[in-house]
């Protein structure tokens, strides 16, 4: 089944790229994965506040059709979050 949309999944790695976890996954959805992709360098400067040395962003397909998903607000859990 192809891909119903995009989103971007933010990820928080501790040693580099090699050990990384997913802190958030953004509710904003993207038609496509050049327009997702086009969206990664923003999202990571919003939110740079996780207590990770370096943040990565990725983008996902998922294939639900739109009708069956609900909007999810960002969760960060409070131990991922600075200060």
């Amino acid at each position: 089944m192809a891909a119903g949309y995009f989103i971007i999944a933010l990820l928080g790695c501790a040693d580099g790229s090699a050990n990384c976890t997913q802190v958030a996954t953004l509710p904003t959805r993207y038609a496509t994965q050049a327009e997702c992709a086009a969206s990664v360098n923003a999202v990571l400067a919003e939110n740079s506040d996780f207590d990770f040395p370096t943040m990565m962003a990725e983008c996902r397909a998922v294939s639900a059709p739109l009708s069956t998903q609900r909007e999810r607000p960002l969760i960060v859990p409070a131990k991922l979050q600075r200060g």
